[in-house]
């Protein structure tokens, strides 16, 4: 889209990509008062277990996978969307056919305002 502040989920146009794990990529489109971050996930696909101090709200766009959060595993599909709170130990594993979640932080994430790689989180 040429519009300034204007995306589009199929593609990466103004997002800034990452990859956050093995068949785990991100493109996030930050603002001054929240971050959105499209997370794709290879089927199979295993994001660590970590925390930070932003609040994320996550939203599974397509696919299905588990949850992992606060020591429980919720199974997830698309249309499911979850809150986990600043310094909560979460994860995520895709299923089969993968998935792609899109994550809203409060505020931005500063390590993620950075191309490069990993989680940037502590692991939990």
């Amino acid at each position: 889209m040429p519009h300034p502040n204007f995306f589009n989920l199929d593609t990466t146009d103004g997002g800034l990509p990452r990859n956050l794990a093995p068949g785990i990529d991100t493109t996030i489109y930050a603002g001054d008062q929240a971050m959105i971050s499209v997370v794709r996930f290879a089927p199979g696909s295993v994001g660590s277990i970590h925390h930070h101090p932003e609040e994320q709200w996550g939203f599974c766009q397509s696919g299905s996978g588990v949850r992992i959060q606060d020591g429980a595993r919720i199974p997830v599909s698309a249309g499911d969307f979850w809150l986990t709170p600043g310094d909560v130990a979460h994860g995520m594993e895709a299923g089969a056919d993968g998935m792609v979640v899109i994550d809203v932080f409060s505020p931005p994430r500063g390590d993620y305002k950075n191309a490069g790689g990993g989680f940037a989180a502590a692991e939990a």
